[in-house]
């Protein structure tokens, strides 16, 4: 998972944009950015609603999946573009609806 905010930009580009185009180029089996409502990073601010409801730096998170090597090797992709930001990995299972759903 990589916690950034959704006005960080990298060479133009939204950098959660960035991120998963770059994932997609690794050749990792997903990822999908995520927008959040609230919330706070090591600083401690709170991102809220500004004006007219709109927040002005919501999180966005990514979240991508595939084997622990390719991650491994996503993460050192992707740690020189988040200049503020947390990159996380964590063990899972992944369960896929089987192809064949005759019930």
């Amino acid at each position: 998972m990589i916690f950034i905010e959704d006005t960080d930009m990298w060479r133009g580009e939204k950098l959660y944009m960035f991120i998963v185009r770059l994932l997609r180029r690794r050749g990792l089996d997903g990822a999908t950015a995520l927008s959040g409502i609230t919330g706070f990073g090591a600083g401690g601010q709170i991102h809220r609603s500004g004006l007219f409801g709109v927040s002005d730096e919501r999180p966005s998170i990514i979240v991508a999946i595939d084997s622990e090597a390719k991650i491994m090797e996503g993460v050192q992709a992707v740690a020189p573009v988040v200049k503020e930001g947390l990159i996380c990995t964590y063990d899972t299972d992944v369960f896929t609806p089987e192809s064949d759903a005759s019930t």
